[in-house]
């Protein structure tokens, strides 16, 4: 038996194990995303109060959430080159060293500017987290096996949103700080990195990409329609964590704890949606599921803006949730189905900046849409907003469902 028959052997012994341990790794790293803005969410009224002697308090106040979303959009694009030229696994043990002292900066930041630079910090980290974490999901698997994957793993970003958003309420309820503290657990996670996350080897990755039957060109094309998707998403579900304790306060609920959990909510409805996600998307097909999961978002938020009351609003941030586990792991799986193996670095990393381009963009959106019509109002307009693309969604969908039963059928 050669070296390399014997190295195979013993991976194939090995694996189940291993790859339990890998699968679980990868899980459990998808919820630095989430956490990165999740977890002082419901701290942002007491951060603004603390820091009221600023001048334009409320937009660095925002800017505290999604700062990091900005040196996302910047470094992602470098890290999905890095982690396509240098490997993956280096990569993602330096960003969740990084993510920890990034995050953790807050516990002891005196001025916003100091608080700022933190979370560009953090968000640096994220981009190589989350671009190195789809990376290797589309290494690792393909065809249905990575539908199911994207699946589970948008299911674990939102039970971490559940926690994080809830402890972090908790948490804020002692102190606007101790938030900041839960960052370190990405720490904790290095160690399972450096034991489970094997480089992948290039010969061995996958070649069922949708670039390897169509034109470079056309895969393309794919793959940025993709990316504004993930844009337009983000925009529009970043009106929950940025806006919705404001809008609790200006309601009269003012505590960080109902906020937390009517945001977390959401991201428990999401998780388990996302669950089914594998069905889903052989049912329905990518433009299908688009269609059904904005449909969904825009019924929430336009339940958010008549909601007068805790009940509706956490009814609201249901639906909303429920949109969102169906397109998150739609997005990650259109993307690394449309990328050739030598590229599923560049694309992923192309999928996070535009993803994080969105929650960058939505405070600047939304704000000046709260002054001109308040809350309430901010989120209807919202919601017949993407209910319009829902339709152009479920229209093209069906359109294509017709063209290929015709095809089928040879009518």
């Amino acid at each position: 038996m050669s070296a390399l028959q014997q190295v195979q052997a013993a991976e194939v012994l090995a694996a189940p194990g291993r790859h339990a341990g890998r699968n679980t790794t990868l899980l459990l790293t998808s919820t630095l995303t989430i956490m990165a803005g999740a977890t002082i969410s419901p701290s942002l009224p007491a951060i603004e109060s603390h820091f009221a002697g600023s001048p334009n308090v409320e937009i660095p106040t925002r800017l505290v959430l999604t700062l990091p979303a900005l040196s996302i959009v910047i470094c992602a694009p470098f890290a999905g080159e890095l982690a396509d030229r240098l490997g993956r696994r280096p990569l993602l043990i330096a960003a969740a060293l990084l993510y920890g002292l990034g995050g953790m900066s807050g516990l002891l930041a005196d001025s916003l500017p100091g608080l700022l630079v933190g979370r560009a910090l953090l968000g640096i980290a994220v981009a190589g987290v989350m671009t190195t974490a789809t990376a290797l999901v589309g290494d690792y698997f393909s065809g249905p096996a990575r539908d199911r994957f994207m699946g589970y793993q948008s299911a674990f970003v939102g039970f971490g949103g559940l926690i994080f958003l809830t402890g972090g309420g908790m948490l804020a309820e002692l102190h606007w700080r101790a938030p900041f503290a839960v960052y370190g657990l990405s720490l904790l996670l290095i160690p399972a990195v450096v034991a489970f996350i094997d480089e992948p080897v290039r010969g061995r990755m996958s070649t069922l990409s949708v670039a390897s039957q169509v034109s470079a060109r056309t895969a393309w094309l794919a793959v940025f329609a993709v990316y504004i998707a993930a844009v337009f998403n983000s925009v529009a579900f970043y009106l929950l964590p940025t806006q919705l304790p404001f809008h609790l306060n200006a309601m009269g609920i003012g505590s960080p704890t109902l906020a937390g959990l009517a945001i977390g909510l959401g991201n428990l409805i999401g998780a388990a949606a996302a669950l089914a996600y594998a069905p889903l998307r052989a049912r329905l097909g990518v433009i299908g599921v688009f269609g059904l999961a904005f449909g969904l978002m825009a019924t929430g938020y336009i339940l958010l803006g008549l909601a007068s009351s805790l009940a509706t609003v956490l009814l609201a941030g249901a639906v909303v949730g429920l949109g969102l586990g169906m397109i998150m792991p739609n997005i990650a799986a259109a993307a690394m189905a449309a990328a050739a193996p030598d590229m599923r670095g560049r694309v992923a990393g192309g999928m996070t900046a535009s993803i994080f381009a969105g929650h960058f963009i939505s405070p600047f959106v939304s704000q000046p849409m709260i002054a001109a019509f308040g809350f309430a109002n901010t989120y209807l307009y919202t919601g017949l907003v993407v209910g319009s693309i829902a339709v152009v969604g479920g229209v093209v969908a069906v359109l294509r469902a017709s063209t290929r039963r015709e095809n089928e059928t040879g009518l």
